[in-house]
């Protein structure tokens, strides 16, 4: 990943924010250590730290300016389907400089406009300078992989990739109380809000235009929400893998060392059985927790990396260990943020980066593809009515089992107690 930040001053008012841009670029340095830049022209300025990954030289270096020096990008993510891209810009007679997806990026924008977002596969925060018109062009992809917040005033236009960057730039810290209505039931903050009042996160699918008149904000792309009854099953389960598998070869296109996480649970292992289709030995990762045997699924992680053939490696912690790891991992999150598993995460990908640049994850495909035992438990609820009244008379007993995640007897009776409870509201 990489890290992108800048301003646009609407008035001169805005240009008392042009010294904060070199430390909130600093504060990026953990997403990209590889180099940073700023761009600087009257009212703009744009920052970038680089994680290199396609095209390592320094012709790829960012903020990039294309030749004509009328258009200038930062970007933070990955273009998978550039070299096709690529290709269709070139039969239009259009050179490049470098072999970059950041290059390709630009020169779709100066020929296509936002059009150009509709073509991209990929991830994506990307920040684009117009010096002729004097607008500033940020946009994000349309699932929200990539993080973009925002400040709005009306003396500046101030973006970063993380809070602690935006930051930098003296903003008000003004906790919002709604936002923390929604951490406590979601236990995340959604967008477009984030912990802080004046603080928001462009949204999934959502593009604007800065200007020294106007701010115009726009959705390009929406989720499809139709679903068609004109497929059989077994059609739906062939062009399913066929995406799965496209997809994730075209995410492994890197530059650099490349590997995949892999936990042993389905979404991991869907991603790991198709990379491996591609790369030999592909080399995988897993953490195991010594003193939580409850909480080691490496014995399915080794038996998924044995079937696949790949290159495995495992970092067995301990729970000092993850202690020791516990204020790292909490400074580096911006905001109130409960998943359960961001410590590991956190743990895992560190050790992972001693090896690889690059690894693939499965961040997601649990609700995807039922990997939960509460999608389970909805099947099983559907398809056995005796089952649920069984629990639910059970309820009063269960009270009294020790419920917890800490061994196999409490968490079956946690289980289902949370199954009967569920059946037993009746709020809509």
């Amino acid at each position: 990943m990489c890290g992108i930040t800048g301003i646009y001053a609407k008035n001169n008012a805005g240009e008392q924010f042009f010294d904060c841009v070199e430390s909130a670029v600093g504060k990026l340095n953990k997403r990209g250590p590889d180099s940073t830049g700023i761009f600087s022209h009257q009212r703009v300025r744009l920052g970038h730290s680089r994680l290199s990954i396609i095209d390592t030289s320094s012709a790829a270096s960012q903020p990039f300016t294309e030749k004509t020096g009328r258009y200038t990008i930062v970007f933070n993510g990955e273009m998978f389907n550039f070299k096709e891209c690529r290709a269709d810009l070139e039969r239009h007679n259009i050179s490049f400089s470098s072999s970059s997806d950041t290059e390709v990026l630009l020169q779709m924008y100066i020929r296509d406009g936002a059009r150009c977002l509709d073509k991209i596969q990929g991830f994506f925060a990307i920040a684009i300078f117009d010096k002729e018109e004097e607008t500033l062009f940020v946009a994000r992809d349309r699932y929200g992989k990539k993080p973009l917040l925002y400040f709005d005033s009306p003396e500046a236009f101030v973006f970063a990739s993380e809070m602690k960057a935006l930051l930098e730039y003296g903003i008000n810290r003004e906790i919002d109380s709604e936002s923390i209505l929604s951490y406590l039931q979601l236990n995340y903050i959604p967008a477009p809000h984030s912990i802080f009042r004046n603080v928001k996160k462009l949204m999934p699918g959502q593009y604007v235009n800065i200007s020294t008149s106007n701010i115009e904000f726009k959705q390009y792309y929406k989720i499809n929400t139709i679903v068609s009854d004109q497929i059989s099953y077994k059609q739906a389960q062939d062009q399913l893998v066929s995406l799965m598998d496209e997809s994730v070869r075209k995410r492994l296109i890197s530059d650099v060392p490349l590997g995949a996480f892999l936990s042993g649970g389905i979404d991991s292992s869907v991603v790991v059985a198709l990379a491996s289709r591609h790369v030999d030995q592909l080399q995988t990762f897993s953490i195991g927790f010594k003193d939580e045997p409850f909480f080691d699924e490496t014995y399915y992680a080794n038996l998924v990396a044995k079937k696949f053939n790949t290159k495995h490696t495992v970092f067995s912690l301990t729970n000092k260990d993850m202690y020791d790891s516990l204020f790292d991992a909490i400074d580096y999150i911006d905001e109130p943020f409960a998943d359960s598993s961001a410590l590991a995460v956190y743990i895992l990908s560190k050790h992972t980066r001693q090896h690889v640049t690059v690894a693939l994850s499965g961040d997601g495909a649990d609700e995807m593809f039922a990997g939960y035992h509460k999608h389970m438990a909805h099947y099983r609820a559907l398809s056995r009515p005796f089952s649920n009244q069984l629990v639910k008379l059970s309820l009063p007993f269960l009270q009294y089992i020790p419920q917890s995640r800490n061994s196999k007897l409490s968490n079956i009776a946690g289980d289902v107690s949370r199954w009967g409870a569920g059946w037993n509201d009746d709020s809509p």
